[in-house]
């Protein structure tokens, strides 16, 4: 009878036992999220240390690249997706993907607080903005000096044949940047304008950079007296010491913004909306405006020394849904005619 006793009793136990193994190894267990990002590879660490603060039970599996490489490569996975959520990729990327039905329609906490430009239109959205990067002209003013170049105050001024070899822009197909300034020269002038406009800078270009950062760098470095680039890398240049003036074409700027997603199909779906959720909170905010000087939720960026001033006034009503549904033949289209001029990829 006793035996009995004990063997219930050292049952019940080895059960309970069993049962808090479990609880453990659940509370200890973490989901992993693949996420696909074209951020840049310094700032992942401190977005997920961030993340992590207020989620620890979520680890994040980085796969990172180009913002061509990574849509490329979302693309190629769309009947077998092998990513949880897209967080960091230009919006006219997550356009197309949406067009496919790749995306996961999703209101994240907090949607009411940003700026309606940085979400998509519908309901609930299929996107949301992080912070957004917008054109500008880079000017070295020794070197412009040096060669009797005037400032440019246009677009089309720098179609004018007194800066012949002497502009830097990147090239649409590697680069975001060059993307949306090439999208963004369609919308401006027009398609036959904007294909017109492109022909004669052209004739201007001394090179295409694969990167959209480099042909300010360049500027900056006195490597070219021009650089099409974007204007908070302009700024850091400027207050790193370089002799640059900030051009802001009097015609508008292109721009575009890192936006975040969840990928349709994943077995992971709650963790991933925590993820979205997280996005677009004020601390990330507060993060991404390390790197940007425009982020979503308004009045959270702070000034940035040497950012041209009445920037976000500038920024054309960019029409995303054109830019992504004419990318494949934007790209081709200005391939076919400029690529000639591009620099060796590495």
């Amino acid at each position: 009878m006793r035996q009995g006793l004990f063997s219930q009793v050292l049952k019940g136990a080895v059960v309970a036992a069993a049962g808090l193994a479990f609880v453990t190894g659940g509370a200890l267990a973490k989901t992993e999220l693949t996420v696909y990002t074209a951020v840049e590879a310094e700032d992942l660490k401190r977005y997920a240390e961030a993340f992590n603060e207020d989620y620890p039970d979520i680890e994040i599996k980085w796969v990172r690249d180009s913002t061509g490489i990574v849509t490329a490569k979302l693309l190629a996975e769309k009947n077998n997706p092998q990513a949880d959520v897209v967080w960091g990729l230009a919006a006219t990327s997550l356009l197309l993907m949406k067009g496919e039905g790749m995306l996961e329609p999703y209101a994240p906490k907090g949607l009411d607080k940003l700026d309606p430009k940085f979400r998509d239109k519908d309901n609930p959205p299929s996107w949301t903005g992080m912070d957004a990067w917008v054109a500008s002209v880079c000017v070295n003013t020794v070197e412009a000096n040096k060669n009797n170049l005037p400032t440019p105050a246009s677009w089309k001024d720098l179609t004018k044949p007194i800066y012949k070899g002497h502009v830097a822009m990147p090239n649409p197909n590697s680069s975001g940047t060059g993307f949306l300034d090439v999208s963004s020269w369609l919308q401006i002038f027009g398609e036959k304008g904007g294909w017109e406009f492109m022909d004669a800078l052209h004739e201007n270009i001394s090179h295409y950079t694969h990167s959209g950062s480099k042909p300010c760098k360049q500027a900056a470095a006195g490597e070219v007296p021009i650089g099409v680039s974007f204007a908070f890398r302009g700024a850091k240049s400027k207050a790193a010491g370089a002799p640059l003036e900030i051009v802001v074409p009097k015609e508008g700027i292109g721009w575009d913004m890192e936006a975040t997603a969840i990928v349709a199909g994943t077995d992971k779906l709650e963790a991933a909306k925590k993820l979205v959720d997280w996005s677009i909170t004020v601390k990330a905010n507060k993060l991404y405006n390390e790197g940007y000087a425009v982020v979503a939720i308004p009045g959270i960026a702070k000034p940035v020394k040497y950012f041209p001033e009445g920037i976000t006034e500038a920024m054309i009503d960019n029409d995303f849904e054109f830019a992504a549904n004419n990318r494949k033949a934007i790209l081709a289209e200005w391939q076919k005619r400029y690529d000639g001029k591009s620099e060796p990829k590495k």
